[in-house]
């Protein structure tokens, strides 16, 4: 499950629309959330291909290169899909290209007006400094590590800098001012709130510093790039066209809640009819190959499945990619029935055998399953990867202590703040007033969390999902499932911990008289199915492995002997 905050998705490009030059460019905006203003800069280029992108910054809370999602602009409209934080934005570009007059949407509506920005000029370049180049270092944030690479060239005006996230899509960010005094070297990043500070080693081998943002600060060790392949995310695992098997994206609805999916389907090679599954992503918005960190574990596993005689749907969450529907306001129960639709639409396929239709449900994909299941008689069966087995409240409080310790915080310290995180959540379960929640929820963060980020932390505390995730039980539904279940987690996995979670999953199924199910612990494995040394967040992107041939053998062995 990911956290409150987590924008770590790559950049998805949005489509190419005619005119769109006139946007291209760095927009400054200012959002009053919850009592707290939040700097906005929004970013917008193209592909090479012509199509949009864009990416967006929110400076006070140090979140850089959000990705966004979807954009289209036609007619002077823009409109913005950022998917990471269940946010829209729908504005007016003005005749005079100089703003972007609109409403921002996330939980709630608020007023959001852009205007341009004008980048500071470079400078024509000079005779090379000595530090000119490319200079690559990663931020370890303890959930996660981040490479960053500062690009610094001499100018007539000076030395001048971009930076890049490559982890989070971000690339060529204009720094404010770059000064150097002998040894002494400082970044600055208006845009980010942010400065790297640090000393430029004598035989300019590295640079050792640190970077500062929001009010928080982490050591950054910079050395010289000398190869652009060093940024490049070695992904082995993503299938390579053409493949041995029928691709097609179809679309269906999901007629009680007036979404449409749109999804991609496998079929095997052969007569059929096959059996078939229909994926599940996990928590946070997510396209159909439930894409994180550059690796795509849904694109993975419907390759490897599909290749073994079972054919596949995968959709993209609702409001995400090519799917209608508004993603901020839905809660685990509203997916689950997005889930249903495919099933429906897999038994109007005539390659689908209608009685071997299962799930394969991740993370909280692994909640919604055996919901389904346990009221649909069409589930011929169910997978949980890494599906929890106790209410979210105790999920998320055992996440963050487990996280802490694997990314190196002292045990009795990762105790403590999980105590306050407990008191936290059941404030947000039991107290009903909104204005005394809000006001006992600053009085909490107070001194933990930047002042920034306090109103958009208790906006996402507060959203329809997350109530609903805290206080479901999924053991309600699992002692009501009779087919068979498979259920897995991976020995390392630090966001919904096996010893936690599939005792009572065992238990549950029991307690349904389930005669065919099987739970296991697969050793080494994190909750994306990696192998992993501590199963900390902070390994994901830096693993080249997608998914375990382990975990992908198991789930297809086990559904074939059905």
């Amino acid at each position: 499950m990911k956290r409150i905050l987590i924008l770590t998705m790559l950049l998805v490009a949005g489509a190419c629309f005619a005119g769109a030059q006139d946007i291209i460019g760095d927009w400054q905006g200012t959002l009053s959330a919850g009592g707290t203003e939040l700097h906005l800069v929004l970013h917008i280029s193209k592909t090479s291909d012509g199509a949009l992108k864009a990416t967006l910054d929110s400076v006070d809370q140090g979140a850089n290169g959000i990705p966004v999602s979807s954009i289209s602009f036609k007619d002077s409209k823009l409109s913005l899909g950022v998917d990471a934080v269940h946010g829209t934005y729908e504005g007016k570009f003005t005749s005079d290209g100089k703003t972007i007059s609109g409403t921002w949407t996330q939980a709630q509506s608020l007023p959001l007006d852009f205007t341009r920005a004008t980048p500071p000029k470079i400078g024509k370049p000079v005779k090379p400094s000595d530090i000119d180049g490319a200079w690559i270092g990663s931020l370890d944030t303890g959930a996660i590590k981040l490479r960053v690479v500062f690009h610094i060239v001499n100018t007539e005006e000076g030395l001048k800098a971009t930076m890049d996230s490559p982890d989070q899509g971000m690339k060529g960010l204009q720094m404010s001012s770059v000064t150097r005094d002998g040894a002494t070297l400082k970044i600055e990043a208006k845009k980010l709130n942010g400065m790297f500070e640090g000393k430029i080693a004598a035989d300019h081998s590295s640079i050792d510093g640190t970077w500062s943002q929001g009010g928080g600060s982490l050591p950054l060790v910079l050395k010289p790039l000398k190869d652009q392949a060093e940024l490049e995310l070695k992904r082995p695992q993503n299938p390579v066209k053409p493949y041995p098997y029928h691709e097609e994206d179809v679309t269906y609805d999901n007629k009680v809640q007036n979404v449409t999916m749109a999804a991609t389907l496998t079929i095997p090679q052969g007569k059929g009819p096959f059996p078939a599954v229909v994926l599940i992503t996990g928590s946070g918005p997510q396209d159909r190959d439930e894409t994180l960190l550059g690796h795509k574990p849904f694109l993975v596993l419907s390759d490897y499945l599909t290749r073994q005689g079972i054919a596949v749907l995968r959709a993209d969450d609702r409001g995400v990619g090519k799917s209608t529907g508004v993603f901020a306001n839905a809660t685990t129960a509203d997916f689950a029935t997005d889930t249903e639709a495919g099933i429906a639409y897999l038994k109007t396929r005539p390659e689908i055998d209608p009685h071997k239709i299962g799930l394969v449900g991740h993370s909280e994909g692994g909640v919604i399953a055996p919901m389904i299941a346990a009221r649909n008689p069409d589930v011929a069966f169910i997978v949980m990867m890494a599906g929890t087995g106790v209410r979210g409240d105790e999920v998320l409080v055992a996440q963050s202590e487990a996280i802490a310790v694997a990314s190196g915080q002292n045990p009795d310290q990762a105790a403590k703040d999980a105590t306050k995180e407990r008191e936290m959540l059941k404030l947000v379960e039991t107290e009903k007033d909104p204005t005394a929640l809000e006001k006992e929820l600053k009085e909490k963060m107070a001194g933990d969390v930047p002042a920034g980020q306090i109103g958009m932390q208790i906006t996402q505390l507060t959203s329809p999902w997350f109530r609903y995730f805290l206080t479901y039980d999924p053991a309600t539904a699992l002692r009501k499932v009779t087919c068979p279940v498979l259920a897995i987690n991976g020995e390392k996995d630090k966001q919904v911990l096996p010893s936690q979670n599939l005792p009572p999953i065992r238990k549950a199924l029991e307690q349904a008289g389930n005669k065919r199910f099987e739970v296991d612990e697969l050793p080494g494995l994190n909750h994306l199915f990696q192998s992993s040394k501590t199963g900390s967040p902070g390994e994901y992107a830096q693993i080249e492995e997608t998914i375990s041939p382990v975990a992908l053998e198991k789930i297809a062995t086990w559904i074939l002997k059905l």
